[in-house]
């Protein structure tokens, strides 16, 4: 479905503009996001997500609206909801989801459409509501060149063209979300080279790209990293974005390991030192709380509901 991301090491600072994580991507889902979207609704074999409205619930108002937009096939209806997001005539986050809709949808008249929004934003003629960053629209208008390149390079071409970029940051968050959709052993390959990698820095950037990605072969690996990222030379802190990761695949089956990852973490006592925590939860207090705000309900609820 729909994705972001961000953090320091992760990605330059000159690609993300504003994100949505922050605080060493404490949260790498904190705030309302304001770029790439990562968001699911309405599948029943995975586990809701979204960054943009915490806690979205099926059956409310807010979340038929974003189902109707996941659910949308027309570029032409979706490009009409991003122009009335930029007159600030509708939702501003109904229009970032709605870009981000029309990348998945790889529509080839839509990247002429996103080439000349992403020069109008190089050269700052577009104009938007008060407050509203142009700039932050860059990745998702990337992703659809990028989604739309597919057809042409493929999904090897896409992924090795990144693989050469990685090491340098040379990418964005468009180009992680795309990875997280690819297949042909994407997945296998960035946790090779996560494994490989000796540089704590470019490790937490393979780990992050990781986070991206639906592959449930990528389970077992996360969980290992959740309950002792010290044992792969990591900061502790950065067992959030295994957790992140297992819930972006949202299986009955990653979820149950991310429960499990967590009852041993806090007996192994991973992550006790206090200054782990967030406010006045601790890190695991802090990371289960986070579930809610992105999935509406506890991971042993989902875990019950899933099949």
């Amino acid at each position: 479905m729909l994705q972001i991301f961000l953090g320091s090491s992760a990605f330059p600072a000159r690609a993300l503009g504003t994100s949505l994580r922050g605080c060493f991507l404490l949260t790498l889902l904190g705030s309302p996001l304001r770029a790439q979207i990562q968001i699911r609704l309405g599948d029943s074999t995975r586990a809701n997500y979204s960054e943009l409205h915490e806690a979205l619930r099926e059956g409310t108002a807010e979340a038929d609206s974003v189902a109707k937009i996941l659910g949308e096939k027309s570029a032409r209806v979706l490009w009409k909801r991003v122009h009335s997001a930029f007159k600030g005539a509708s939702d501003w986050d109904h229009g970032l989801i709605a870009l981000t809709r029309i990348a998945e949808l790889a529509d080839p008249g839509s990247v002429d459409s996103a080439v000349k929004l992403r020069k109008r934003i190089e050269a700052e003629t577009l104009r938007l509501p008060p407050t509203r960053d142009p700039a932050d629209l860059l990745p998702a208008l990337h992703a659809i060149e990028l989604e739309r390149a597919r057809a042409t390079r493929g999904d090897a071409g896409i992924l090795r063209d990144l693989l050469t970029r990685i090491p340098s940051g040379d990418y964005d968050l468009s180009d992680a979300w795309v990875l997280g959709r690819l297949g042909g052993g994407a997945a296998d390959t960035i946790a090779a080279r996560f494994l490989a990698e000796s540089d704590p820095g470019l490790k937490i950037r393979y780990l992050t790209l990781l986070s991206f990605s639906t592959d449930t072969s990528l389970i077992p690996l996360l969980s290992r990293i959740y309950l002792a990222p010290d044992s792969f030379g990591l900061p502790l802190r950065i067992g959030v974005r295994a957790s992140d990761g297992l819930l972006w695949i949202g299986t009955r089956r990653s979820l149950q390991a991310l429960l499990e990852a967590r009852s041993a973490a806090r007996r192994r006592g991973t992550y006790a030192d206090p200054r782990l925590g967030h406010a006045d939860l601790d890190f695991l207090g802090s990371d289960s709380s986070a579930v809610i705000s992105r999935t509406g309900r506890w991971l042993e609820e989902w875990v019950a509901r899933l099949h």
